[in-house]
């Protein structure tokens, strides 16, 4: 690049810092210089938010403008996932821009912002302005938004990978679709460092999908982390559990050594239980704190000033700080438990050093052994480079309602205009002329079942074919309740009081699990064996259980495993040759399991059989994640059930299901037909909370349901009736309602995993391999010691699994004479 590019001023203040201007840095200023659109992809540490921001600063650089008056009004907008990333990113701008002297003036907007500030913001912009995609929705729906955007330059999108395949990322590209119409030379930029295929980010970036139009610049690459697997004292691995409180003593001697450590879990409850752990063994009384979603916004406020003056010695978070927050100070990043993706351990190792010339250093501790196997997977990725992430898929229909709403409140909208905008993101390019008219319909009176209602109506075609907003009064009624975050709900768990009534609260369950419970189901919980009357009016109204449990009660939301690493760790169990590498007690479980067994190569499916406590168990080596473990669990039991089979329950990790009843397994076959997504799937789905749940949610992102009227906000339980009863209605009366189809394109991609179950199905339909054992297996002994105990950990559970696993492993592991003669 010719060094002119660079402003004198921009070049000066790199120098008198003793940096560079980096190439990617360069070519982000040459792709905006060429009027081009630019996806960055680049290693934490490499200075992206500097390099997006880039081209901004030099139009406003004295060099560049020589006599003319700096640019007015809105330039640039800067979209993070996080509205503690904007923040961040403001104290970190401000000091470039303070230093070099430019007239620029910065301002963050998200739910934080009070009114009055964000009014101003509307008459009076400043030059960049840092916000959400919730914010930019609510702005683009005020009058105003078509001469405040009217001049914009560029869109800085930060931490693309966090949101974009997700509905968040439709609200965003539709906002990017109304944006580019509004100000037709506007740039966008998007920057990310654990990106897994840019060729899709930069499709998902383009208007209308056009790639050319999305430069690629790649970062200049960084030092190669430095990764490390902690393994207990004497090398022995647990067989199960996933709390790796092992690891306690040598953490905190870690946490002696270093400035700081950042400690990561993979959730809130595991936050908080590895913290209490911590506190326990600080004899040193060093400082230590914890962040996470759950805590209220001034603790987490606290924390992180306190992590940003480095007067913390370690701080234990969740994925509440995974993304961008820039402190320089950290030695040492933790992963405590399965990392789940290299993109994610990625971004988490990151945050260490924060600098692209010096290694960041990190430490995975397993729980279990496959889990070490999993950070093995997960260290190898990261130490070839390769990341992976989530697919793009189809935008929600009730995320581009919630559009069409905020663009009738910014003013009156030609149909056609509209739908062409629309299109223009890949994400609703799908959209024809009969699925519009369904949405707009919806938007106009909440569909052919709820016309006769006048809250449902709230937009009017005029006769020349112009939607405007039924009453002004709309208008302020959308600002308050759009959003695309949802809270999730908590549950109370009741005993029958009779006539089906709730009585006695036995405590509180995540409505992610009572979402997937059906009248008659059985589940553990406070120590009891409960069966399900129905779930209702965010209760579950249970009664004690003649037998023991069929479905295991789970706590905290659950990280998928990625395809890729699952796919990394089947590779490793066939790859012999490479077990000389693992400690001894884990290439000992591993040959014992070759030996007696088989392991579960690529692309086959293995079920392993045997009798174990006077029952019957089958083994699914599936490698497709809990959540669709999960739901295979349901079906499978739900078809033994019907064939007679006589199912006692299940229990699910990321790797395996063990499914156990009274009858033997003699061919898991039938069970595993494709057909089961058709009868099985669709039959448990509709009767389980699973879609009254989803429907709850895109009613709102839809704005069917309002969460809020002025000055008083509906309880969530007041939300769940009003939802519950129109969902009864429209499933009698309008079963193609367009929320309807919302609901259940939810429930069958990010409730029930239904994409890697139909994967899995289709595996099984070609190569399935059914081994039939006289005891335990070595592979499924980590899946087999979750059995009642698949709660979080607490208190004494810990020895107690520990124990478990043991004399579940001595039986697996043992050789016998006969075995011998056998073999």
């Amino acid at each position: 690049m010719e060094p002119e590019r660079i402003p004198q001023e921009i070049a000066a203040w790199f120098s008198g810092r003793g940096w560079r201007v980096r190439r990617h840095q360069e070519e982000m200023l040459a792709a905006s210089d060429a009027g081009r659109h630019a996806l960055l992809v680049a290693d934490t540490g490499a200075g992206k938010t500097l390099a997006g921001f880039l081209p901004t600063l030099a139009d406003f650089a004295p060099s560049r403008l020589e006599s003319r008056a700096p640019p007015e009004g809105l330039h640039t907008l800067y979209v993070s996932p996080l509205k503690a990333l904007a923040h961040d990113v403001q104290r970190n701008l401000l000091t470039p821009v303070e230093e070099m002297g430019l007239p620029i003036r910065i301002e963050t907007r998200s739910g934080d912002t009070p009114s009055d500030r964000k009014k101003r913001q509307r008459e009076r912009p400043p030059h960049i302005l840092l916000t959400t995609p919730e914010s930019l929705s609510l702005l683009l729906s005020y009058p105003e938004s078509f001469e405040l955007f009217r001049g914009l330059k560029r869109i800085v999108i930060d931490e693309v990978h966090a949101f974009a395949t997700g509905k968040r990322g439709d609200l965003l590209a539709l906002a990017l679709s109304r944006l580019q119409a509004i100000a037709p030379d506007m740039r966008r930029a998007a920057l990310s460092a654990t990106v897994a295929s840019p060729e899709s980010f930069r499709e998902w970036l383009a208007p209308w999908g056009d790639i050319d139009a999305v430069e690629l610049v790649e970062g200049e690459q960084g030092a190669p982390a430095e990764v490390e697997i902690l393994l207990p004292d004497e090398e022995r691995v647990p067989w199960g559990g996933h709390a790796a409180t092992w690891a306690i003593p040598q953490l905190y001697d870690q946490i002696r050594k270093n400035r700081t450590t950042l400690i990561f879990t993979n959730t809130r409850f595991l936050a908080e239980y590895i913290f209490q752990n911590l506190w326990d063994v600080n004899e040193d009384n060093l400082p230590i704190g914890v962040h996470h979603g759950s805590l209220s916004k001034e603790a987490r406020r606290k924390v992180e000033g306190a992590m940003a003056r480095g007067e913390l010695r370690a701080l234990v978070a969740t994925a509440s700080l995974d993304l961008g927050v820039d402190w320089g100070d950290i030695d040492l990043v933790v992963q405590m438990g399965a990392p789940k993706g290299s993109s994610r351990l990625l971004q988490r190792i990151g945050r260490a050093n924060h600098r692209l010339d010096q290694p960041s250093r990190a430490m995975l501790v397993p729980g279990n052994r496959f889990e070490f196997l999993e950070a093995t997977a997960a260290k190898d990725a990261v130490d070839q480079g390769q990341r992976d992430g989530e697919d793009f898929r189809p935008g929600g229909l009730d995320v581009l309602a919630q559009h069409v709403m905020a663009c009738a409140c910014a003013g009156p909208f030609q149909e056609e205009e509209l739908l062409a905008e629309v299109r223009a993101s890949l994400a609703y390019s799908w959209v024809d002329k009969e699925v519009w008219g369904r949405v707009l319909e919806f938007v106009a009176t909440g569909g052919y079942a709820l016309r006769a209602y006048d809250k449902f109506k709230r937009i009017v075609r005029d006769g020349k074919g112009v939607w405007r907003l039924s009453h002004p009064e709309q208008a302020a009624r959308h600002r308050l309740n759009a959003g695309i975050i949802i809270d999730s709900e908590m549950l109370d768990v009741r005993i029958n009081a009779g006539r089906g009534r709730g009585g006695r609260s036995l405590g509180k369950v995540e409505e992610r699990f009572a979402a997937s419970l059906s009248p008659g189901d059985t589940f553990a919980f406070a120590g009891m064996s409960l069966e399900v009357i129905k779930v209702q009016d965010m209760e579950v109204v249970v009664k004690a259980a003649k037998a023991s449990a069929m479905i295991p009660s789970y706590g905290g939301q659950r990280m998928p495993l990625t395809t890729h690493l699952a796919d990394r760790v089947r590779f490793m169990l066939v790859d012999r040759a490479g077990w000389g590498r693992f400690p001894d007690d884990v290439r000992e479980w591993l040959e014992v399991q070759d030996w007696r067994s088989q392991m579960p190569g690529p692309g086959q499916l293995l079920v392993e059989s045997f009798p174990h406590a006077k029952r019957f168990y089958s083994v699914y080596y599936t490698f497709e994640g809990w959540n669709a473990n999960q739901s295979l669990g349901m079906l499978i039991t739900r078809r033994m059930e019907d064939r007679g089979l006589m199912p006692g329950g299940f229990v699910a990790n990321d790797y395996s299901l063990a499914v156990w009843g009274l009858k033997p397994v003699k061919d898991p076959a039938p069970l595993l037909s494709p057909d089961i997504l058709q009868d099985e799937f669709v039959e448990w789905v509709q009767n389980s909370h699973l879609l009254r749940r989803a429907f709850r949610e895109v009613a709102v992102i839809g704005g069917l349901v309002e969460r809020q009227h002025p000055g008083k906000r509906k309880t969530g339980k007041q939300v769940t009736f009003s939802t519950d009863l129109i969902y009864d209605v429209l499933r009698k009366y309008e079963p193609d309602h367009v929320l309807l189809e919302a609901a259940w394109a939810d429930a069958r991609t990010r409730m029930t995993d239904v994409g890697r179950l139909g994967d899995l199905l289709d595996r099984a339909a070609e190569q399935l391999v059914h081994v039939e054992l006289d005891r335990v297996s070595p592979l499924a002994v980590p899946v087999m010691v979750m059995i009642g105990r698949e709660a979080t950990p607490q208190g004494s559970v810990d020895d107690e699994l520990l124990l478990e696993a043991e004399s579940l492993a001595g039986a697996a592991m043992r050789v016998d004479e006969v075995d011998v003669i056998l073999d």
